[in-house]
């Protein structure tokens, strides 16, 4: 069934620059009593919310509380804290839905909204198109004796990382590791160090003074660079790095070579204790990855880019692991949505268990050379439609004679238009990225 366009919703949530669209306060508030006006057709009544650490996020969590209860919902307010902890708390409360208000690895200026369901799960696109349809009418205050109730959930930090140390099974804790922790100063900030500490590691820990406008500032998961350089300074083990809404992680081994999510789903996939029939990846996965888990007997599927895709296809397979490169990874045999503590828990295990270290794990990946590129655009869907843009694609998939891969899509994120060049050819990749980006730059002058 052909789902109809969304108007507001994008790949995650709904995101834009603070002040811009739909990411002001009063259209904030309406959607709210929006999302409310819907969980009350369904019979719903509690929602959760929380957020990251940018400073806007206090601004919409008041707007968002407002408008849920003039819907008639009862609201629990969390307070700073990572999406997949919002979606795990949204089931051990019981509550109808989960809200976060976060953009991200997205800079300060930018923010969103991200929804959960009841199941921890993110919220089906037949839903998103309920709330649209709820936004566009008028927005009513339901009876005073019928308004929402808001509180506080005090002890919150404390209940997700007794979950987070309850996902790592290994008879020997982590006395014997010296990691860095990078928390982007986002919304892991209070809750990763506690996590591996208590587990018994040496934490070094960079990008943990959030003032609400260094989130995701030179640190973190999309700038790993801090955290190399920190790795090979302290002479740690490893080093493990957040974005600011803490549901993606990167690692870096102790040489400061760079493990992306790729490299961590084929940790996963092949030191897991259980059977592993298959994973799913994204179209922007490695080739080499997929390579060498066939090489292994383990199957590998391509979902679109987005970890709600990549849901979908481990769902449909009734499998366990997936991630998209960036660093979204899903562990559905401990938590319903993309968890960068969670994911590097597993990784933890997984170096106990075997006995080797994170780089010796993932030696027999050989990775394709592979350029990504993004240019800023205006209007994305005009220049993704540009028939020169189609026949530069047709061109550069004919030079790679079947050695490679092109791919050239709409961020769903951001105004970009990203390009993705993978291939033997390392000399010929980066021509033809560059090329494309070309092509790109064209359309938009």
């Amino acid at each position: 069934m052909k789902v109809a366009q969304k108007k507001y919703f994008g790949t995650d949530g709904i995101r834009n620059r603070v002040g811009s669209g739909m990411i002001s306060p009063d259209q904030i508030l309406k959607l709210g009593w929006a999302t409310g006006k819907v969980m009350k057709a369904r019979g719903e009544s509690r929602v959760m919310i929380g957020k990251d650490t940018r400073i806007s996020g206090y601004m919409f969590e008041s707007a968002l509380e407002a408008g849920f209860i003039a819907a008639g919902i009862d609201v629990m307010l969390l307070g700073p804290m990572p999406t997949p902890a919002v979606a795990y708390l949204t089931q051990t409360f019981h509550a109808d839905a989960g809200i976060v208000i976060s953009a991200s690895h997205n800079p300060h200026h930018d923010n969103g909204i991200k929804f959960f369901s009841a199941l921890g799960e993110k919220i089906s696109d037949e839903i998103e198109l309920e709330v649209e349809a709820a936004f566009e009418m008028d927005m009513e205050v339901v009876p005073s004796e019928q308004l929402g109730r808001a509180k506080r959930i005090d002890d919150a930090a404390g209940r997700y990382i007794e979950f987070c140390k309850s996902t790592f099974h290994s008879k020997t804790k982590l006395d014997d590791f010296k990691i860095v922790l990078d928390c982007s100063n986002g919304a892991t900030y209070h809750i990763a160090p506690y996590v591996f500490e208590e587990l018994g590691a040496e934490v070094i820990t960079i990008g943990t003074e959030p003032d609400g406008i260094n989130i995701n500032q030179g640190c973190g998961a999309t700038h790993v660079e801090a955290l190399q350089d920190e790795v090979v300074k302290q002479q740690a083990d490893l080093g493990i790095a957040y974005d600011g809404d803490g549901d993606r992680v990167m690692m870096v081994d102790s040489t400061g070579k760079l493990i992306d999510g790729d490299l961590i789903l084929y940790i996963l996939a092949t030191q897991s204790e259980l059977r592993v029939n298959g994973v799913v990846g994204t179209v922007m996965s490695n080739l080499g990855v997929e390579n060498a888990l066939r090489s292994k007997g383990i199957e590998f599927e391509r979902s679109a880019v987005g970890d709600r895709y990549v849901m979908q296809k481990l769902t449909e397979k009734k499998w366990n692991f997936g991630a998209e490169p960036s660093g979204h990874v899903l562990c559905l045999n401990k938590i319903s949505t993309g968890d960068g503590i969670v994911a590097s828990l597993q990784i933890m295990s997984a170096l106990i268990k075997s006995g080797k270290s994170i780089a010796q794990l993932t030696d027999e990946v050989e990775f394709y050379p592979q350029i990504l590129k993004n240019q800023l655009v205006d209007d994305a869907d005009r220049v993704m439609q540009s028939a020169a843009l189609e026949s530069a694609i047709i061109e550069a998939e004919q030079r790679l004679n079947g050695r490679g891969r092109v791919l050239v899509r709409a961020s769903g994120t951001e105004p970009l238009i990203r390009v993705m060049v993978e291939g033997a050819d390392a000399s010929l990749v980066e021509t033809l990225a560059q090329e494309l980006i070309n092509v790109v730059k064209s359309e938009i002058s």
